[in-house]
């Protein structure tokens, strides 16, 4: 199978959206958001929805985001 076949198996199973582009769309954004490449607006202005939206969906689907880096989550308990 091919890389462009496993992305589209992959994305096939994601429930949320209707078609295959935005399913790919959002593994894309998902990669790149936790990456830290890109913001969480960025991510839902990619997405073309809100980003306390996109941020309930994060929610929805288990996947935790912070804006803090487990550094500046280190840097607050010890202040």
């Amino acid at each position: 199978m091919t890389s462009k076949e496993v992305i589209r198996s992959v994305a096939a199973e994601i429930q949320l959206f209707n078609d295959i582009e935005q399913k790919e769309t959002f593994l894309f954004v998902l990669g790149a958001l936790f990456s830290r490449v890109i913001s969480l607006k960025k991510a839902a202005e990619i997405m073309e929805i809100e980003p306390n939206m996109f941020l309930e969906l994060l929610d929805i689907m288990g996947l935790e985001f912070s804006y803090l880096t487990p550094q500046d989550v280190a840097q607050e308990l010890d202040w």
